[in-house]
């Protein structure tokens, strides 16, 4: 029963993700959505943006998808070492990704704009709880092997 209600829990809140994901229109302002979407970056026709505002906003969607992800590896292992490390390793890759986006923003031109694609997508998807969960996971099977 237990572990039908962690996996219930897990559950829910990848639907979490999901709908932000789902309403990022909605919640979030990003011009380079369809700025990539739509082959703009293709012709350099880059969309009248508002730096400040684009940051703040990529800035909260990359910490609610980190909130929904350290909830995931809590209900996962019930362990506040992992939840610690992980929101630690999260804080880390924020400052070098947000640094790389601004740096890339600011010298945007026809050889680093697929560079700011993807540190914006890191940015802006859970990409990192793809790598933790079954990381630490093998960690918890190693662990119990070798006490």
């Amino acid at each position: 029963m237990k572990q039908l209600l962690r996996l219930l829990g897990i559950g829910v809140l990848v639907v979490l993700l999901v709908l932000v994901r789902l309403f990022e229109h909605q919640l979030f302002y990003d011009p380079l959505i369809d700025f990539y979407r739509y082959g703009g970056h293709l012709a350099m026709e880059v969309p009248e943006i508002i730096f400040s505002k684009l940051l703040l906003n990529i800035s909260l969607r990359y910490w609610l998808n980190t909130l929904i992800s350290l909830l995931i590896l809590f209900v996962a292992f019930r362990d506040k070492n992992i939840v610690k490390f992980a929101a630690l390793l999260f804080t880390l890759l924020f400052g070098i990704s947000i640094a790389a986006f601004s740096v890339l923003y600011f010298n945007l031109n026809s050889e680093n704009v697929m560079g700011l694609f993807y540190v914006r997508r890191f940015l802006i998807h859970p990409i990192f709880i793809l790598i933790l969960l079954p990381a630490f996971y093998y960690y918890r099977l190693k662990k119990r092997e070798n006490p």
